[in-house]
């Protein structure tokens, strides 16, 4: 696999087209992220839609301008996961309860059905999922403000 030596293009019909190094050229390629959470600028596979690879991204930061804003727009409008950066209220600590929370998408109210719908992922992170199955993430539970982290500790 090549390791960022190619380009990105969009074709009349938007998908996006691979040109490597040896001028080959692989059409309608997405990115996958190999760690979406832990590293989301790091370990980007592009790959077929048959699932194969054709290139990996160490580092987002070594594509061009144009391809790394390429990969972000495909990754962006494949990938749902709002951020939570404050819970402003909860309706109860019984479960289940509504929470509303403030996410980099806005504003936002979800159902928690039970304790088991909040994940930890590593040391930090933790991924919350309401009655829908929509995944939020609390990308650092330690960094959240500290009336957020209060109401966290309750469920935790």
């Amino acid at each position: 696999m090549s390791t960022t030596k190619f380009e990105l293009q969009r074709n009349s019909f938007g998908k996006l087209v691979l040109t490597n190094e040896a001028n080959e050229i692989f059409d309608d390629v997405m990115p996958v992220r190999a760690f979406p959470i832990q590293s989301p600028l790091a370990g980007i596979s592009i790959v077929l839609s048959d699932g194969r690879e054709v290139a990996w991204i160490d580092q987002l930061s070594d594509l061009s301008l144009n391809s790394k804003n390429l990969v972000l727009e495909e990754l962006e409008g494949r990938e749902f996961m709002p951020e939570i950066h404050r819970i402003n209220s909860v309706s109860s600590f019984a479960l289940p309860c509504t929470w509303n929370v403030s996410t980099d998408r806005g504003e936002t109210e979800f159902v928690l059905r039970g304790d088991e719908d909040i994940r930890r992922i590593g040391a930090t992170s933790l991924l919350v999922t309401d009655n829908h199955g929509i995944q939020f993430l609390i990308r650092d539970m330690f960094e959240i403000d500290r009336h957020s982290r209060k109401i966290l500790d309750r469920f935790l």
